[in-house]
């Protein structure tokens, strides 16, 4: 088994303490420091993941929604908490390749999701992908 990076861990404990908020509200990177495994984690990128996403929380729905098949708020919290990583990562975090972001979403799903939920978050990511990195999709799918 392969050990897990401070990325990883990072994206891993954003999922959690985004879960918690959307159940409870408050603090998300509050509840992220609470977590085992915080102080594992490359903790620039999720305390950017947590405010990116707490933030924009609206926008980025708007953003994933044109590429779902039913409400958002029909997504498990889950779902939800990994489609909004990802989407913030496209939209504001150029420095990290988008292969690079649907694989983490992929790998968080499989953890943490629901059975072949990831598939799902992966052809959201892969639409929502195309339409904000247009230029690095289509290398990347010419490579491929």
């Amino acid at each position: 088994m392969a050990l897990k990076t401070p990325r990883r861990r990072a994206r891993e404990i954003a999922l959690q303490a985004l879960y918690a908020w959307q159940l409870a509200g408050g603090d998300a990177l509050a509840e992220a420091r609470a977590l085992d495994g915080w102080e594992r984690c490359d903790q620039e990128l999720a305390g950017a993941l947590l405010r990116g996403v707490t933030r924009s929380a609206a926008e980025l729905e708007g953003r994933i929604t044109p590429f779902i098949d039913r409400k958002f708020s029909a997504l498990s919290p889950v779902e939800r908490a990994i489609l909004c990583i990802g989407a913030y990562e496209l939209a504001e975090r150029p420095e990290t390749p988008f292969r690079v972001v649907l694989n983490e979403a992929i790998e968080l799903g499989k953890s943490f999701g629901g059975t072949d939920g990831y598939k799902y978050v992966n052809g959201v990511l892969e639409k929502l992908a195309g339409e904000l990195r247009r230029e690095e999709f289509a290398r990347g799918r010419r490579s491929a």
